[in-house]
């Protein structure tokens, strides 16, 4: 029997959940659950915010904990090891995506929360080829935000080829936002960040960002026209688009890493006109997060963390409810 926290409706609190889970598959994990994030995306899956959810829910995601059983046709991992895991649990390896390497991108995608029990439980299950091995020089208490925001983050500077010369600009200052300017500037960019938090941009500046802007100032944003090789969005809410588009310098890119509820409006003549790109990820291939936490190691850079205790979960999401949690809230066992 493993016990855990669930939802049972739309924003309901997370009570105590008891489930006997299935025979472990030949190509599964399970993981003894030691740290877990806490993430916007979890509340969505709460709240049912893309008609996706099925109750009673178990959220969590951004998973680090050893291993404590293994199917008989795992060959990579062992027993007692370190791991991580996101939100991808399992794969199909046979689509035209997981063929080309992008099995975040799978058609028959698990998720390790959707249909699956996720990370705020004492267990949680993964298929061998979704389960990262942490390395030892890793900090364990903050690479949980790594196996979801991280990645998510730190794909598209690769994916698109971002250069040292580049100057870019990120669009909110959160759990992603924080790790976007960390791993930019040691990237070797210029960093601009758009808050509409001007108490952040002390915390911007000694992350590594040359220069703050309030994001809903549209003439401000106006008078940096033509200025970014690329803007990241880490927000889910509407902004004046067509600014940011304008801001952008020709062949530009726009790329938007949340699934906005509401419809993104750009002027296309103009996009069109300077050849430029609005592109979209979320996640990103796992053969990246080795890469990553590497980059991360050399260059010192860490998810800002508030750890709380399992048994204070509903605290816990209340608080990423309200925007309250400097940078991202981490459950610890």
């Amino acid at each position: 029997m493993i016990t855990a926290f669930a939802a049972n409706g739309p924003k309901n609190e997370l009570i105590r959940f008891e489930y006997e889970p299935n025979e472990l598959n030949d190509d599964q994990v399970e993981i003894d659950v030691n740290f877990c994030g806490v993430s916007r995306r979890d509340l969505n899956m709460i709240d049912n915010i893309w008609g996706r959810s099925h109750y009673p829910l178990v959220p969590g995601h951004e998973i680090i904990g050893r291993i404590v059983k293994v199917g008989r046709a795992v060959k990579r991992l062992t027993l007692g090891q370190v791991v991580g895991l996101g939100w991808q649990a399992g794969c199909c390896h046979q689509c035209q995506a997981c063929i080309a390497g992008y099995q975040h991108l799978c058609s028959q995608l698990q998720s390790t929360i959707i249909g699956h029990h996720g990370g705020f439980s004492e267990r949680v299950r993964g298929q061998e080829s979704s389960v990262i091995a942490i390395p030892d020089y890793v900090d364990l208490e903050s690479a949980a935000p790594f196996m979801s925001a991280g990645i998510s983050v730190f794909y598209p500077i690769v994916e698109f080829g971002i250069k040292p010369t580049d100057k870019v600009a990120i669009i909110g200052l959160g759990g992603l936002g924080h790790l976007a300017v960390q791993f930019l500037h040691a990237w070797g960019c210029e960093v601009n960040v758009f808050t509409s938090d001007m108490n952040k941009k002390t915390d911007a500046i000694t992350m590594g960002a040359d220069a703050v802007y309030h994001s809903k100032k549209r003439a401000d944003i106006l008078l940096l026209s033509g200025q970014f090789d690329f803007i990241l969005s880490t927000v889910n809410v509407q902004m004046a688009w067509d600014s940011y588009m304008q801001a952008l310098k020709p062949t530009g890119r726009l790329h938007f890493l949340t699934k906005s509820v509401d419809a993104i409006t750009v002027n296309g003549s103009a996009m069109v006109a300077g050849q430029k790109t609005l592109s979209g990820s979320s996640d990103g291939p796992l053969s990246l997060v080795g890469t990553m936490l590497k980059f991360a190691s050399l260059h010192g850079i860490k998810p800002v963390i508030e750890k709380c205790s399992f048994d204070d979960i509903n605290q816990a999401i209340s608080r990423v409810r309200k925007g309250q949690v400097r940078y991202r809230l981490v459950l610890c066992r």
